[in-house]
């Protein structure tokens, strides 16, 4: 596919997904939302793809936001022309009713930085985020749902949505606490504060940090470290369980899919291949495609619907 405002380059079982517009330090437009969503599910499709990593273009930002080019308005959604959103037929095209109250269900209330992090949390594939510099409002919450973040020294992160009179989006409210902790959770939100590269690894923001030039070579290294010597088909279930027991309620949702996945996984090539190359002290060969062969259990993976 063409993209854009990204481009995408796969190579050896690594697809670089890199935001493109480094002439506005790669600020985030409904258009590389779409192209976001496009391009993970070309990959979660396409079997020769192991791992996906974000980076950006140029050498001054990750992510810089949102694109204030749209100056005071930039926020509100009445007045942005940048939707880009098909509605379904008999959608009215605003959600504001004649009465002035609002359809809080209309399709164009939906914020569209989470639907980028929804997409990454539901891929198939691991997918790491490679720093390089500024990452900032959607920049930095955009990177949460990733399994790894690593970290160009010269990276700055910053949750700056109350310096700008809004509040933290794309599901950040969900997985900022999960990943740092609630005090240091509210500390960034409340503040708006810019942090340093090393400071996000302090709080397990970031796992590493790396010198620039080092940055996207240390981030594949991480994902064939992830990927290389596992079943793929393992992986994307594993991905799925990990990130979706956080919210459960008890371990007995945890092990009622363990269960489902166990008995399905146990009865596939990959499990006799497992253990047959483990004896026979030789490489894995797993045959299974995520594309094809992904078991999928509709009580733990539906997501509930947008309302």
């Amino acid at each position: 596919m063409s993209f854009e405002q990204i481009s995408l380059d796969k190579q050896e079982g690594i697809a670089l997904l890199t935001l493109n517009r480094p002439d506005r330090m790669n600020a985030f437009t409904t258009q590389m939302m779409l192209d976001i969503v496009a391009a993970l599910d070309e990959c979660d499709a396409d079997d020769a793809v192991r791992a996906v990593i974000f980076t950006g273009a140029g050498e001054r930002a990750y992510c810089a936001g949102a694109d204030l080019g749209g100056g005071a308005a930039t926020f509100d959604y009445d007045k942005r022309t940048d939707k880009a959103v098909a509605l379904p037929d008999g959608v009215a095209p605003t959600p504001v009713r004649a009465d002035g109250s609002i359809d809080w269900s209309h399709p164009l209330v939906r914020d569209s930085g989470g639907r980028v992090s929804l997409r990454i949390f539901e891929a198939k594939k691991p997918v790491l985020g490679a720093i390089n510099g500024a990452a900032v409002g959607i920049g930095a919450t955009m990177t949460l749902p990733m399994d790894a973040r690593l970290a160009s020294d010269t990276a700055r992160y910053g949750f700056v949505f109350a310096r700008r009179g809004i509040v933290p989006e794309a599901a950040s409210s969900w997985f900022l606490p999960r990943l740092v902790g609630i005090a240091n959770a509210v500390d960034l939100c409340y503040s708006g504060r810019l942090i340093s590269a090393e400071e996000a690894r302090d709080k397990g923001l970031v796992q590493s940090v790396h010198a620039p030039g080092e940055l996207i070579d240390a981030a594949i290294a991480k994902a064939r470290e992830m990927t290389e010597h596992s079943a793929p088909v393992s992986v994307a279930l594993t991905r799925h369980m990990l990130w979706r027991m956080l919210g459960a309620p008890h371990p007995m949702s945890a092990h009622r899919w363990d269960s489902r996945a166990i008995y399905s996984r146990g009865r596939s090539p990959d499990a006799a291949e497992g253990v047959t190359s483990f004896l026979e002290k030789r490489a894995p060969d797993f045959t299974a495609s995520v594309a094809e062969d992904y078991p999928w259990f509709d009580e733990f993976e539906d997501a509930p619907p947008y309302s």
